[in-house]
C-alpha cells in the first residue's frame, strides 16, 4: 500500500517538525545545570555579611550594661521613669520603653527555666522540703495573693478593689525556700478572691488535675492515705487540696493544728516581704498600663527566683514582713462560703496527726 502525499501536505509536515525541534532546543537552552547547592558568597555571611560586620547592628557590652542599669534602677530603687531619665540624660519615654522591652525579653527567655511547670518528681521534692524545713507533711507549698496598687488610665471600675484603690492581683505559690512555684498575674482588683483563683490558669489546673500533682500518700508514721495539700489563709475556701486554719478554735487540738499550719504558711508572707525589700518598686504607687505592669511583676518574680538560688535560707529568721506599711501590696480579703465534707475530713486527719506527734 503506497502513500501518496501532495506537495502542500509534505511542506506542512516538515514545517511542524521544524517547529517542534526549535521548541525543544529553546527549552534546553533555558535549562541551567545546578553546579553547587550553596554559593560560596553565602558561606561567608557571618564573616563578610553586612549584618555581622556593621556596628549599627551590634549591641556592645557597654550598651547591654546600660540597659541592665536602667532596669535595676527602676526595679531595685523604685525611682520613677522621669528620675531615671534625668540621671542618665535620656528621654522619659525612652527609659519607659527600655524597661518594658527588657522585661519582656527576660520573661520570654527565662520564664520556663526559673518558673517551670513542676513535674511529679519536683512536687515530691517540694513536699519533702516542706516536711524537713517547716514540719508540715504532704504539703506542696503555700499560696497567697496580693493586690499591687496601680493607677491605670481609662480602666473604669475593673481594677477598683474593696479597699477603694486600683490594683491588679499577684497570686503566687511558693516552696520551702521562698521561691515561686507558680504565679498568676493580672486579675482585676474588683474580682472576688475565690474567683481570682478559680479563673487563674493554676486554679483551673488544680481543679482539672493537670498539674502532675502526686496521688495521695500516707502521712509519716501512719497508714492513712492523705492527699497532698497547699496551705493558705482565710482568704480562700477549704478544699481537699487546700488547707486553711480552723476558724472555730475551741480546744487545744485545733490550736495546735492552726499553729503548725500558720507557721508553715508564714513562708509566703516572708517571701513577699523579701520581694518588697529587694525590689523597692513595690514601695510606690505604680503608674503603668495593666499589660506592662503584668510584665514588670513577672520579671520581678523571675529575678527573685534567680537571687534565691544563690542565697542560703534561714527558715526561722525574720527575713521579711509583707505587712510593712512602706510597701505597696495589700492582702486579699477573706472569702465566705461552705466547704465540702471531704475537705473537713482531710483537715481532721492533719489535726489528729499533729496532736499525735
Amino acid at each position: 500500500m503506497s502513500l501518496n502525499f501532495s506537495i502542500e501536505e509534505l511542506v506542512i509536515v516538515s514545517f511542524i517538525l521544524d517547529e517542534e525541534d526549535n521548541i525543544i532546543n529553546a527549552r534546553r537552552k533555558h535549562q541551567t545545570r545546578i553546579r553547587m547547592w550553596v554559593h560560596p558568597s553565602l558561606l561567608q555571611r557571618k564573616t563578610e555579611g553586612e549584618y555581622y560586620t556593621l556596628y549599627i547592628y551590634k549591641i556592645k557590652l557597654i550598651k547591654f550594661l546600660l540597659l541592665c542599669f536602667l532596669l535595676s534602677g527602676f526595679l531595685a530603687t523604685g525611682n520613677s521613669y522621669k528620675t531615671i531619665a534625668f540621671s542618665y540624660h535620656l528621654g522619659h519615654s525612652t527609659v519607659q520603653n527600655i524597661v518594658i522591652e527588657v522585661c519582656t525579653a527576660i520573661n520570654e527567655i527565662l520564664m520556663l527555666e526559673f518558673i517551670p511547670t513542676p513535674s511529679r518528681e519536683k512536687w515530691l521534692q517540694i513536699a519533702n522540703d516542706m516536711w524537713r524545713m517547716w514540719n508540715f507533711p504532704n504539703c506542696l507549698g503555700a499560696l497567697d495573693g496580693k493586690h499591687v496598687i496601680n493607677t491605670p488610665s481609662n480602666s473604669g471600675s475593673l481594677y477598683f478593689n474593696y479597699k477603694k484603690t486600683f490594683s491588679i492581683v499577684l497570686l503566687a505559690l511558693l516552696d520551702a525556700n521562698y521561691k515561686f512555684i507558680a504565679v498568676d498575674i493580672g486579675s482585676y482588683g474588683k474580682n472576688s478572691d475565690g474567683g481570682i483563683l478559680a479563673n487563674s490558669a493554676f486554679g483551673k489546673g488544680l481543679n482539672n488535675k493537670t498539674l502532675n500533682i502526686p496521688e495521695s500518700y500516707p502521712l509519716p508514721g501512719t497508714n492513712i492515705l492523705t492527699p497532698y495539700v497547699i496551705l493558705r489563709d482565710e482568704a480562700f475556701l477549704l478544699k481537699t487540696y487546700m488547707m486553711r486554719p480552723d476558724a472555730c478554735v475551741d480546744d487545744d487540738e485545733k490550736r495546735i493544728f492552726n499553729y503548725r499550719l500558720c507557721r508553715a504558711r508564714r513562708l509566703v508572707e516572708c517571701a513577699f516581704g523579701i520581694l518588697s525589700q529587694t525590689f523597692r518598686v513595690y514601695c510606690r504607687r505604680l503608674i503603668a498600663d495593666p499589660q506592662n505592669l503584668t510584665s514588670i511583676i513577672l520579671t520581678i518574680c523571675i529575678l527573685h527566683n534567680i537571687i534565691r538560688n544563690t542565697r542560703i535560707i534561714n527558715t526561722e529568721s525574720n527575713v521579711g514582713n509583707v505587712n510593712n506599711r512602706n510597701n505597696n501590696m495589700q492582702n486579699l480579703r477573706r472569702q465566705e462560703g461552705n466547704a465540702q465534707r471531704e475537705a473537713f475530713e482531710t483537715r481532721g486527719v492533719f489535726k489528729d496527726f499533729f496532736n499525735s506527734v
